[in-house]
């Protein structure tokens, strides 16, 4: 009985103009969200890829002790731990001789910190603590509370808490054995942003949206879906790094922030430069999969490699059917056949699979990319 009377309201609502209005909303909006969510899996969200032009992080430093130490800290040598004890000690009401200081339990460190776009004050914020004297070791010390300054002088957080570090010594003195590095620490939450750094959306017009990566195709295809969510005239490509977005009328006072996530979570499909980055130091190769050869024939040592194009006629049902593949010979009778547009990876795979070792073959990219036969860039780090 229950079941009757759903269903029978539920032809009521079909009957109604209203109903069919909110059937076809819904349904354009089911429909939408499936057409942008189908290659979420080749691209990219816009927020990863982009990040709006005056929202950033800012960088803050201090200079403070670090105490506690079971002997690893700064020598007598250091005249700065000497004096910044010596002065911390006045500002308690102890007076104390900098130069009877002995110091090899404290430790100068230099405090570095990012504070995120948008901190509250209160807000907890990670710092490294980096010493700046002869300490041999930060384990077990603790920092003392230290203000965090921006470039303008300004304080903006302060930092104190006990240091972590990934490392450990043991032994003494002259056999003492080290793993990892000492002298840098890290405190998860160190640091309390004790001044807000300014930044305002609402009331804003306009917006600039910044490419990590700057491609003219990537921010074109960045605009058309921006355009084709909103409407258009909303989004406007400016050059290969930036956008200029026109935020709509009715969000400028009060909803600037709902405009930015609506927009950053859009797919977009980033256009890839044909490049190839190779690493002489570690014989690493990392290419792209739009990294085209041309014909070309290459002689390394011992070694002889061949690209051409080689064209196949068939004739089927009495029509003139011409195939073109390219070949990847290498030593004799050693052939590799790919297809037309012959891929840098074909070309690896090919001398990978006869023992061609990582100098050769990068001697071998070079070799293509002198020539012109390499379509696509060429980097050596």
């Amino acid at each position: 009985m229950t079941g009757k009377i759903y269903l029978h309201a539920f032809s009521l609502k079909l009957t109604s103009y209203r109903g069919i209005k909110l059937i076809i909303f819904y349904g354009v909006i089911i429909l939408f969200v499936f057409l942008f969510t189908v290659d979420s899996s080749n691209g990219a969200r816009i927020k990863d890829i982009s990040v709006i032009k005056g929202i950033r992080t800012n960088q803050v430093t201090g200079y403070g002790l670090v105490v506690g130490l079971n002997g690893t800290g700064d020598k007598s040598g250091a005249d700065f731990t000497n004096q910044a004890l010596a002065n911390m000690m006045e500002r308690m009401g102890i007076h104390v001789d900098k130069n009877q200081l002995k110091v090899k339990n404290v430790a100068g460190v230099m405090i570095t910190a990012d504070i995120p776009p948008f901190s509250k004050i209160g807000n907890k914020i990670d710092v490294v603590v980096s010493s700046i004297g002869d300490a041999r070791s930060l384990l077990g010390g603790t920092l003392l509370l230290s203000p965090l300054k921006g470039v303008n002088g300004k304080v903006y957080a302060l930092a104190q808490g006990p240091v972590m570090i990934g490392g450990i010594q043991t032994g003494g003195n002259r056999f003492a054995r080290q793993r990892n590095h000492l002298q840098v620490a890290r405190i998860a939450n160190g640091a309390t942003v004790e001044q807000e750094i300014p930044v305002k959306l609402n009331g804003k017009k306009s917006l600039i949206l910044s490419l990590l990566n700057p491609d003219f195709t990537t921010a074109k295809r960045m605009a058309d879906t921006i355009n084709a969510f909103i409407k258009n005239g909303i989004a406007q490509v400016i050059d290969s790094s930036s956008l200029h977005l026109n935020i709509p009328p009715d969000m400028i006072d009060n909803n600037v922030a709902e405009f930015i996530a609506d927009i950053e979570t859009l797919i977009v499909v980033p256009d890839i430069k044909a490049k190839i980055v190779i690493n002489e130091k570690t014989g690493t190769v990392v290419m792209g999969e739009n990294v085209i050869i041309d014909t070309v024939a290459v002689s390394h040592g011992n070694l002889t490699v061949t690209i051409e194009r080689v064209e196949d006629v068939s004739q089927p049902e009495g029509q003139d059917d011409i195939n073109t593949e390219d070949e990847v010979e290498i030593e004799e009778l050693k052939v590799l056949p790919v297809n037309r547009n012959s891929t840098i990876g074909d070309l690896v795979n090919g001398l990978n699979s006869i023992g061609v070792s990582s100098k050769d073959l990068i001697g071998i990219i070079q070799s293509i990319k002198a020539v012109g036969a390499l379509q696509a860039e060429l980097q050596i780090i």
